[in-house]
């Protein structure tokens, strides 16, 4: 009788030990699959993200900038108070968003999406080019393989210059690599009029790198802070984030706090900031010279987005660019689905009279083209600059339903000069940061590098840029030609030798 009474008891304690190891199999198994927890990749200083797994809920990821503290290997000296963040992607940029949970959401997505075709493109059906459906935001995210960045604040030093990284930042919360594409340009605050009619254009984000030298940050954080209280809409404190630089010459001697004046609401009944006369500045007074690149480069490494449109301030993009595009590639369709060189996606470019109305679809281009309100870029300043491959041809043809490609061009033979603007990514090559705007061809050594690592130029069919009303003219100005003529000594003695060195030589390229 004991002895079975002890069987028992052992049959027993082995029957809740098993149930033990199976409860504990079972949890260990549903925790790797939850669906709120997911790999999130995260990031440091806007570099590219290694992968880290934690707990994420998408609505709040989306609310809220990472706060994660910079990587001890960037020279960080100064970190600011993170601003909030608490809006996405707003609904005037038409891209369908879902209160659903990620998981579920392309779980489903991705059910129904076509295999990728590599000549033809794939079925994707696309029933409205000015918007992103969640199906093509899926697939883009599977196609484009991108990585995600943040928008951490950040002070650091770029050679001779100090960087404010991020100082003010736009309020449209996280964005994913793929969702859309940001603008990034530059400017000193005395051009900062252009921000808004970009702006209205190009409903995405956008990049701004200011030059602040001196006492000019003063009225650079003043017309800041005019551009997002005073205009009537919420556009610029949605889409533009404002980054600040300036030599370590010409430190400001105060840098006031975003924490502090963005909580101050503006005197809009003072005049904008930014409307002065450009000798009246600080950069003027000292015969500083214009670091455009350093400006472009910042910009742009601090866009969060894969494709971006490295512009100049003063070019507004035809509307709707921004889904039209990021469609054309979800569509994937040759020449995209057979290229197999490296591609940038250049923008042909206008000027338009003073007077008249900045075009916003390709057939009102070309009605100005024809009764010569508008012309081509710099066509009495340096046509050969921006006179892109089949150029009339681009001209001559109608507006489409949905953008394309619309010719492959290179950057040789009679377009050896040419200085694109186009979309690209964070692979394409950067700016030569020895170049400043007032000695010229500083976008040149770039155009160089793509043709000899002979990437296609994918012209767009529908897409334009319409530099801010009037016509320029060629004037002669002796100081600026004695800094060009410097200028291009340097590039001809020290920076050509050193771009053979690094990247060689091909056929037909050249500066």
């Amino acid at each position: 009788m004991m002895l079975n009474n002890r069987r028992n008891f052992v049959f027993r304690v082995s029957i809740v030990i098993n149930i033990a190891v199976l409860l504990y199999a079972a949890m260990h198994l549903s925790s790797s699959s939850t669906p709120g927890v997911e790999w999130m990749p995260m990031t440091v200083e806007g570099s590219e993200r290694s992968a880290e797994f934690r707990y994420i809920n998408r609505e709040e990821s989306r609310n809220e900038t990472d706060t994660r503290p910079p990587d001890s290997s960037v020279r960080n000296f100064e970190e600011s108070t993170s601003q909030k963040t608490p809006s996405t992607m707003p609904t005037t940029n038409k891209t369908t968003s879902s209160t659903a949970s990620v998981p579920e959401l392309e779980k489903k997505i991705n059910s129904a999406l076509p295999e990728p075709d590599s000549s033809n493109g794939t079925a994707l059906e696309i029933d409205d080019e000015d918007a992103l459906a969640p199906a093509t935001l899926s697939y883009l995210r599977t196609l484009l393989s991108c990585n995600d960045r943040d928008m951490l604040p950040q002070t650091l030093q770029r050679g001779d210059y100090w960087v404010l990284k991020n100082f003010v930042r736009a309020d449209h919360g996280f964005i994913m690599c793929h969702e859309s594409i940001t603008y990034t340009t530059h400017a000193g605050f005395e051009f900062l009029d252009n921000v808004q009619p970009l702006v209205e254009r190009w409903m995405a984000p956008v990049s701004l790198a200011i030059h602040a030298p001196g006492t000019d940050m003063a009225p650079t954080v003043n017309s800041i802070r005019y551009l997002r209280d005073c205009l009537g809409n919420e556009l610029i404190k949605q889409f533009v984030t404002f980054h600040v630089f300036f030599s370590h010459k010409n430190v400001p001697t105060s840098i006031p706090n975003p924490e502090t004046f963005l909580q101050i609401p503006y005197n809009c009944s003072a005049k904008p900031p930014y409307n002065v006369n450009a000798s009246s500045t600080y950069m003027k007074a000292k015969n500083l010279l214009y670091p455009v690149n350093v400006a472009r480069n910042i910009a742009r490494e601090a866009a969060v987005t894969h494709y971006i449109l490295p512009s100049d301030i003063e070019l507004y993009p035809s509307p709707n660019l921004v889904p039209r595009f990021l469609n054309m590639i979800a569509r994937n369709a040759k020449p995209l689905s057979t290229s197999t060189k490296p591609r940038v996606f250049p923008i042909s470019i206008f000027e338009v009279g003073e007077k008249v109305q900045v075009p916003s679809t390709k057939t009102e281009l070309r009605a100005m083209l024809a009764n010569k309100t508008a012309i081509p870029f710099h066509k009495f300043v340096c046509p050969n600059c921006h006179n892109i491959p089949e150029g009339q041809k681009w001209m001559n043809t109608p507006e489409t339903n949905r953008m394309d490609v619309f010719h492959v061009g290179k950057r040789r033979g009679k377009f050896v000069h040419w200085e694109p603007i186009f979309i690209g990514t964070h692979q394409d090559p950067y700016y030569d940061e020895r170049l400043s705007w007032e000695g010229k061809k500083d976008k040149m050594t770039q155009g160089y590098i793509l043709c000899v690592k002979d990437y296609d130029f994918m012209i767009l069919n529908n897409a334009f840029l319409i530099h801010k009303p009037g016509i320029k003219h060629y004037v002669k100005n002796p100081k600026r030609d004695a800094i060009a003529g410097r200028q291009s000594l340097l590039i001809k003695s020290i920076i050509m030798p050193q771009l053979k060195a690094l990247f060689g030589a091909r056929s037909g390229c050249a500066l």
